[in-house]
């Protein structure tokens, strides 16, 4: 097999080549590596077939645990210590914990883009735009850390978000549907208020990363709203009916709000699913 750096710097990238690019990015390990790898993946598809597309549709098997660093341990969700933003400790907890979301977010994008082929090739450019998203977030997180006297792993997490990933891997509709729809949109919601206590305890250099983080979040949301509008259109079903079905299905519950609907109405969500999370939330 070529090296990588010979296969990015070459102007006929093939397909294959292609996904294996994204595959290395996945499977890489070390932090900074999967870094590195992410950003050198081509934003444009090199070759696509007849019709604009990569293949016939088809999904992808395996890859259902991608390269992570021995840190962080991982735990169950209950037993992740949660401090207060009003000490040193807490504020180094929170960062962790969005670094951590960050990073599987990495392996979410590039994984959405590794396993559903046959699709038109905006949907792998967009794919591969949050992965670079997602990795320099993390990027800056992880700075943030290191000026703080910490670094990446140092405190648990758990695995939510990738066991999102593993119960939707059959399914490109299921997997835009719960993971950017459900599970990111949720960062829409709490982010604006981990900023405001952030700014309230004096850490205006980490609010600003999120501030920034929660700009290009909505912009990934939506980008899965639109994606899932197109898969539930090829299989000529409603998105707004069978949406709640779906979190009742894979999630077994309903969202909880509070709900941030100006960001939710900017990443896609049209205004019965607004006001169907307003029901929620009186409720």
């Amino acid at each position: 097999m070529l090296p990588v750096d010979y296969l990015i710097s070459t102007m006929g990238l093939n397909l294959k080549e292609y996904f294996g690019l994204i595959d290395a990015a996945l499977n890489a390990g070390d932090t900074e590596e999967k870094q590195r790898l992410v950003a050198r993946i081509p934003d444009v598809l090199p070759v696509l077939t007849e019709g604009g597309r990569t293949s016939e549709a088809e999904v992808m098997t395996g890859n259902l645990s991608p390269g992570r660093p021995a840190l962080p341990e991982l735990v169950h969700p209950g037993l992740v210590g949660k401090r207060r933003l009003n000490s040193e400790k807490g504020r180094l907890a929170l960062i962790h914990a969005v670094a951590h979301i960050e990073f599987n977010a990495i392996n979410l994008a590039l994984d959405a883009a590794w396993r559903f082929r046959g699709h038109p090739a905006a949907y792998y450019q967009d794919w591969i735009s949050v992965a670079k998203d997602e990795a320099r977030h993390f990027g800056w997180l992880q700075c943030r850390l290191q000026e703080l006297g910490s670094a990446y792993g140092e405190l648990q997490a758990h695995n939510g978000l990738w066991d999102a990933a593993v119960k939707t891997a059959h399914d490109p509709m299921v997997r835009m549907a719960l993971v950017p729809r459900v599970l990111e949109a949720r960062g829409l919601d709490v982010t604006p208020g981990m900023i405001k206590r952030l700014v309230s305890a004096g850490d205006n250099e980490t609010a600003a990363i999120l501030v920034n983080i929660l700009n290009e979040e909505v912009a990934h949301v939506e980008i899965g709203s639109r994606w899932y509008r197109y898969f539930c259109a090829q299989k000529q079903l409603d998105p707004v009916a069978i949406f709640p079905g779906l979190l009742e299905q894979y999630m077994y519950s309903l969202p909880r709000g509070p709900f941030n609907m100006d960001a939710r109405k900017k990443a896609g969500f049209s205004e019965s699913e607004l006001n169907w999370l307003a029901s929620l939330d009186a409720a």
